[in-house]
């Protein structure tokens, strides 16, 4: 516990300990993530202090935050290691998203795309089943972003998140409703990865579809929409990755 008038951070204020230790993080969390200390042995705390120029208590703290997303162990007299990469969490945004940018991923945007065929038709049709008039109205102002997008008015990438997102939300379950910083993490790598394959957005007319049998209340059809709408998205990564696995980003 802190008293009265003791400064836990006597060499720098709470904002700037905070950003120091998010720029380590960021650093070695990208840096394990791609592949750097492969063939390397993770540094010790002394080393970490050294080379970032940090107090003990800021790296300790970084490190502590590395852990709790998977990606390293950390014991007395053993040292720092990294994870086995099946224990990093993929849940975690900064995760995902240093995987994702990662080049030669091409496996792991499938999975996410699988992942996507197993929850993004559920919540369309729950969504159709109990979305209320707030929430539709979110479905159908993202559809509305898509078609402007289209004429050059809005963005069509981020209005596509806008879509996916409103599904989760209007899905009602509260599971489906936590994956939506993780989903969208992902999507804005996924989406434009195969807007460059077809050479276009997104088509707006193809969600709208999703859109129309949710506000009409038709979970059979906007489940199989949906499911229709992801599957031509796998393929089109999985016929990119066998034509051209190099070309992967």
């Amino acid at each position: 516990m802190v008293t009265a008038g003791t400064d836990p951070f006597p060499r720098m204020g709470l904002a700037a300990h905070s950003n120091a230790t998010q720029s380590i993080v960021q650093a070695l969390g990208s840096a394990i993530v791609t592949g750097q200390y492969a063939d390397k042995t993770f540094p010790t705390e002394k080393a970490l202090c050294l080379q970032f120029d940090a107090a003990r208590t800021i790296v300790r703290e970084a490190v502590k935050m590395l852990a709790a997303k998977g990606l390293i162990t950390s014991r007395r007299r053993q040292g720092i290691r990294i994870a086995s990469e099946d224990d990093w969490n993929l849940f975690d945004p900064d995760v995902l998203n240093w995987l994702l940018e990662r080049r030669g991923s091409p496996e792991l945007l499938l999975d996410f795309l699988e992942m996507r065929l197993a929850v993004e038709p559920a919540a369309a049709a729950l969504a159709a089943r109990d979305a209320s008039e707030a929430q539709k109205a979110a479905i159908r102002e993202a559809i509305e972003r898509m078609y402007a997008a289209e004429r050059g008015e809005d963005d069509g990438l981020t209005a596509d998140i806008a879509f996916h997102i409103a599904v989760l939300n209007a899905s009602g379950n509260r599971f489906f409703k936590q994956m939506r910083v993780m989903i969208a993490t992902a999507l804005a790598i996924s989406i434009r990865y195969t807007n460059r394959v077809k050479g276009r957005q997104a088509s707006a007319p193809d969600h709208a579809r999703v859109a129309k049998a949710i506000c009409e209340g038709d979970p059979v059809r906007a489940r199989e929409t949906m499911q229709w709408l992801l599957e031509g998205a796998r393929q089109l990564v999985t016929s990119q990755i066998t034509l051209q696995p190099s070309a992967f980003v």
